[in-house]
């Protein structure tokens, strides 16, 4: 009996979409740990930042009520990305009865294409969060010590650049503790969340976990476990390329985004002029950041 396109693509497909949806989600999300996804329903997204409001002023009995003007200071824009892959299966190995084999290696490997060219994608904006090039919403890269505001220039970048250890990470976490609003108002962040290359996952198992100081023969509590300081831990991100550059998530609202303008879908169809079988993928999103507050780093020492 043979076997037609159309009757190849009817018998393959549903079999090939579970084994790809199978696939898709072994691997790890792990852009989840570092963005809050939103729907899309258009081209591109766009976030409007408010400056807010000064300190409330002392009204004198008699007088009139201060006024002050909520400014916008700048626009987050989030452009969604069509990514797509596609393999096909000849005619002839079709005829060869070679289409149940390739094609089931074929769609695992196309799942993996798709799930990793995700990590990538959200990975790099952190990977290009110092990249002169790479710049947000306010005209300067994620990681900076001169976002413009209307309170003066505010930083998000450790002081002194450094690797991770016990006096970096303190240090870090005051710097959160004292970030600012637009308007110069301290707004009392936490450092929530470590993300952090694989090279680095043990120093903090250490600086996290350890009862005692890390690294000190002395009796001293470790006071950033005591104190709960960084309370959801680290999570390890195997996409990072700078080996020892480290950064804190915050709890500040509207930091890092991830936009999914269309979920990921499979199709199938037979190529009448080549007797090819092609099997494709696709999905839309984007990743980016509205405030820079909700994230702090540093590139390491080196």
């Amino acid at each position: 009996m043979v076997i037609s396109r159309m009757q190849l693509v009817k018998e393959l497909e549903p079999g090939l979409n579970a084994l790809f949806g199978l696939e898709y989600d072994r691997y790890e999300n792990q852009t989840a740990e570092i963005f809050e996804t939103e729907s899309s329903d258009r081209a591109f997204e766009e976030e409007v930042m408010l400056g807010g409001f000064a300190n409330a002023a002392v009204k004198p009995e008699g007088q009139g009520i201060v006024y002050d003007d909520a400014q916008e200071t700048y626009t987050a824009r989030y452009t969604n990305e069509t990514i797509a892959l596609a393999f096909s299966l000849t005619e002839e190995a079709v005829e060869d009865n070679l289409y149940d084999k390739i094609s089931t290696r074929y769609t695992k490997a196309l799942a993996r294409s798709m799930a990793n060219t995700k990590q990538v994608k959200g990975s790099n904006v952190l990977n290009n969060s110092t990249t002169a090039t790479y710049t947000g919403g306010d005209g300067v890269v994620l990681l900076s010590a001169s976002h413009p505001t209307l309170s003066g220039n505010q930083t998000n970048l450790l002081t002194t650049a450094a690797d991770l250890n016990e006096t970096s990470l303190e240090a870090a976490l005051i710097q959160i503790a004292d970030m600012k609003d637009e308007r110069g108002l301290k707004i009392a962040l936490r450092g929530m969340k470590l993300i952090l290359p694989v090279n680095l996952q043990f120093v903090a198992e250490r600086l996290l976990n350890s009862a005692g100081r890390v690294g000190t023969a002395d009796n001293d509590i470790n006071a950033i476990k005591s104190m709960g300081m960084v309370p959801q831990g680290y999570v390890i991100n195997n996409f990072l390329t700078d080996t020892d550059a480290w950064y804190v998530k915050t709890d500040a609202p509207n930091g890092l985004k991830h936009f999914n303008r269309a979920p990921i879908r499979t199709a199938m169809e037979g190529d009448f002029d080549t007797g090819n079988v092609r099997y494709k993928a696709r999905e839309r999103y984007s990743f980016g950041w509205s405030d820079w507050r909700g994230i702090f780093g540093t590139p390491g020492a080196a």
